[in-house]
């Protein structure tokens, strides 16, 4: 049996794959013709994530990928869905019904603090955000019908990181589920059930993936409460098409690789761009100088690709216009949104973040004009530093 990440990213689940084919097929197929044994029909109608039944209940595609994310992630099982938010919106509603209540943090992905937002509070649900480097200030804010305490870390965009120890403990104490958006870390840099997290959630269509060419999202947990999450899976409908899900169990193969080299990547930027006179700030938990850098370090096997910077200015409108000249400057970085591939993308959060957020909840979550948000792909490092030079000896 496999123990070694990298061998389990090529070789687990291989019981889903009952065919001679090296490489797993793609099963195009909505429907699978039922066994003539009434009870094994029953069976497959029924059971949790059967891969031979009907494709909204399963795939023998998806079960492997489950099956990788798993093992990887240290749970019991796991689950796949369509998107990142289809697997975040419906592991959140497996916990938490009309009353309750959740404790999350000041910045979150854009599709995150809409659910929490605007979906949550209209059935009833009501969610506290809090600091998310200050672990007293969850404990605050922990209610009589608190069921959930929501985490992203590192956390998007602004890279802070929460203590997933003392989260994982403040949730057991308190009898209530603890969660983890897991997307920037991925499992090669970071396994929050080693420190007492119930709950990962994922967007795989980022570093799971890897090759900006497929959504889908991943759960993994304890095995009752993936049952759970399938019997709403199923009711909401949010499948991983089979085709998508092919593309995920190919990505899969090469990850541990390929986040190995971003990682490689990321800290000689964050380097470069730490010591750069045009740059303000750069938040990458692999400098020293990051606030919460030795917290990253006993947590984290490696601190990721994505890093963050604020362009200089001598006022928030002319950081906001160096910014902007800086991205329409570069040759190969790709100002795009996601993140997590193999090319390297940049963004402006505050544009991005723009239509969803308030000013006040822009600030709250460290997002300013200067600001841009880096996913360093697997490219030369010596050709993205240079790339970012000469974008940067453009500006005043």
């Amino acid at each position: 049996m496999a123990t070694n990440t990298e061998t389990i990213l090529v070789h687990e689940g291989q019981q889903f794959n009952q065919t001679s084919a090296v490489t797993t097929p793609i099963y195009q197929t909505s429907t699978y013709i039922a066994d003539p044994d009434p009870t094994e029909y029953i069976k497959a109608a029924t059971e949790p994530k059967h891969p031979y039944f009907y494709h909204r209940h399963g795939n023998p595609t998806n079960s492997q990928v489950a099956s990788i994310l798993a093992k990887l992630e240290k749970t019991e099982d796991a689950l796949v869905f369509a998107t990142g938010m289809a697997a975040i919106s419906t592991a959140i509603l497996a916990i938490v019904k009309s009353g309750d209540h959740i404790v999350a943090q000041h910045a979150h992905y854009s599709g995150t603090a809409i659910f929490f937002k605007e979906f949550l509070t209209d059935y009833g649900i009501t969610v506290t955000a809090v600091d998310q480097t200050d672990v007293s200030a969850f404990e605050k804010a922990i209610q009589t019908n608190t069921k959930l305490i929501y985490i992203e870390t590192p956390s998007n965009p602004n890279l802070n990181i929460s203590d997933l120890k003392a989260l994982g403990e403040l949730a057991k104490k308190h009898g209530i589920q603890s969660m983890v958006d897991n997307t920037f870390a991925s499992p090669i840099n970071q396994t929050p059930t080693d420190f007492g997290i119930d709950v990962v959630v994922h967007s795989a269509t980022k570093y799971l993936g890897g090759h900006s060419d497929l959504t889908a999202g991943i759960v993994c947990g304890r095995q009752n409460y993936i049952a759970s999450v399938w019997k709403r899976s199923v009711a909401l409908g949010a499948s991983l098409a089979p085709l998508d899900s092919w593309l995920l169990l190919r990505g899969l193969k090469t990850l541990s690789l390929r986040v190995k080299q971003i990682n490689i990547n990321a800290l000689k930027l964050a380097e470069f761009l730490d010591q750069h006179p045009k740059i303000k700030k750069v938040s990458y938990p692999g400098l020293p100088n990051h606030p919460q850098h030795e917290l990253a370090a006993q947590q984290m096997n490696g601190f990721s690709g994505m890093l963050c910077i604020d362009v200089n200015g001598k006022d928030e409108e002319e950081a906001f216009l160096n910014a902007q000249k800086l991205i329409n400057g570069l040759h190969i970085f790709i100002n795009a949104a996601s993140l997590g591939g193999v090319e390297s993308l940049i963004v402006h959060p505050a544009s991005m973040w723009g239509g969803h957020h308030t000013k006040k909840q822009k600030e709250a979550s460290g997002i300013t004009l200067g600001m841009l948000r880096i996913s360093v792909g697997i490219e030369h490092a010596d050709d993205l530093i240079a790339d970012l030079k000469q974008a940067l000896d453009q500006l005043n």
